[in-house]
């Protein structure tokens, strides 16, 4: 994924959680950082700036025209990255806990537990 499209994800993804009282406040100060970031980067362009508050108004509806304007701008460097970075990790679900279930695997052979593993076998 481009810099500029993982920005604008972190915008609409921040935006649809609702920054009101379901977001923490590291979620909150983290969208207000990267909005802050953005908004000195992209002061001489209204249309972008424009484009910037309506994402927060719909989140998602000018997310193509905002990626467009930040790639044309250059707005993405690597503090915004750094901000758009941190917003989504604070964002992301919690992974779920590994667990075996209570299988016992004593006697298995080429067995694999756990989410997202991967396994190659060769047989000869």
């Amino acid at each position: 994924m481009d810099p500029a499209t993982l920005v604008v994800q972190a915008l609409v993804t921040g935006a649809t959680t609702g920054l009101g009282g379901a977001a923490s406040a590291a979620v909150t100060d983290a969208y207000r950082a990267l909005k802050e970031a953005l908004s000195s980067r992209l002061s001489g362009r209204p249309g972008a700036l424009e484009q910037l508050s309506a994402l927060e108004r719909r989140p998602g509806a000018a997310a193509e025209g905002l990626v467009r304007e930040l790639v044309v701008t250059g707005a993405v460097d690597t503090e915004v990255m750094e901000h758009a970075q941190r917003l989504l990790v604070l964002l992301a679900p919690p992974a779920a806990p590994l667990s075996a279930g209570g299988i016992d695997l004593r006697e298995a052979k080429g067995v694999q537990v756990g989410n997202g593993t991967t396994q190659n076998n060769t047989f000869h």
